[in-house]
């Protein structure tokens, strides 16, 4: 029974963790993408402006 009790404790905690890492990815993903488009440009050697188009989604239809 303690086993399996300490089985569900790290299963929870391994799902919480997954959880926090997910939720940092979606929270950051505008710096995230900003950082690999400055990393490639500095390996590529071209000053190419990888700045994310801001879209109007006001303007989209459903």
């Amino acid at each position: 029974m303690k086993k399996y009790f300490f089985l569900i404790v790290k299963m929870l905690a391994a799902l919480a963790a997954l959880g926090a890492v997910i939720y940092a990815v979606v929270a950051y993903w505008d710096k995230i993408m900003e950082l690999l488009c400055k990393g490639k440009s500095m390996i590529s050697g071209c000053d190419d402006d990888c700045a994310m188009e801001d879209v109007d989604f006001a303007d989209w239809e459903e």
